[in-house]
């Protein structure tokens, strides 16, 4: 009998960002492509609130200010010692390489140049053959407390309006703050977030992660079965529904 071997292709995907990429990759976006036996390696390099300048300035000065998590299917959640964004950028060829705003800057459209053409420039000399894509983030809850929040005069449907206002248009959205705002239109409510900004555990993070799953695989999140243990089915099925809606509007040009 003649042996078939078949390779399967791994998804690599760097995402540049901060605790809001950490909500979004790194619990359950693995486990969603396991579902469907998609095999990924998500790299996340991690700075708490960094912002587009943040970023620009570690890139400048070469500094290792990242936590390089790394998640894959063997090995849902590995943190390795800190890196340069330019090394992560040598070390092979990825598939996907997400940028995003701190989430305070979000909709301030001063924050974003001159910096985000840095850094669109400097990953596509270094990954000439990967998608560069835009990771949008969330507005806070309406009760959120967090210090900058009155800079949208502590509304969260204005600094939603903000957000998409900033939105860049050069770059493919992964629209997980679009996901995010649709499931608050839902019987879920403003309670996708644990502390007023950072996903909760059970179906913030998520929703998020659904999203993620669409870009990277092409495949319709509503189709997986994967539900992590204390989410309802009920609740699996609003935030599929709401990240599905969010990309299909990301790919007919509504941001």
């Amino acid at each position: 009998m003649k042996l078939i071997s078949i390779i399967l292709l791994v998804i690599r995907v760097l995402c540049i960002g901060n605790s809001f990429s950490w909500d979004a990759v790194e619990q359950e976006l693995v486990p969603l492509c396991d579902e469907k036996n998609v095999q990924v390696e998500i790299h996340n390099l991690y700075y708490g609130g960094c912002s587009l300048q943040q970023h620009a300035e570690f890139l400048l000065k070469d500094t290792a200010a990242y936590s390089h998590r790394v998640c894959t299917n063997a090995e849902p959640r590995v943190i390795k010692d800190t890196i340069s964004l330019r090394q992560a950028l040598q070390d092979g060829d990825y598939d996907y390489i997400s940028l995003q705003q701190a989430s305070h800057d979000s909709g301030i459209r001063s924050s974003y140049e001159p910096w985000l053409f840095m850094l669109i420039d400097t990953v596509r000399a270094y990954q000439p053959n990967a998608r560069i894509c835009w990771m949008q983030t969330w507005a806070y809850s309406q009760d959120a407390k967090h210090p900058n929040y009155p800079r949208y005069h502590n509304n969260q449907q204005e600094m939603w309006d903000s957000i998409m206002a900033c939105t860049p248009k050069q770059l493919p959205v992964i629209p997980c703050g679009a996901a995010i705002q649709l499931a608050r239109q839902t019987k879920l409510g403003d309670s996708l977030c644990r502390d007023g900004y950072h996903l909760n555990y059970v179906y913030g993070r998520y929703t998020a992660a659904c999203v993620w799953y669409e870009m990277i695989t092409g495949k319709d999140v509503r189709c997986n079965r994967y539900k992590n243990a204390q989410m309802t089915r009920k609740q699996r099925r609003l935030t599929q529904k709401s990240a599905h809606k969010a990309v299909k509007m990301a790919e007919n040009a509504f941001f």
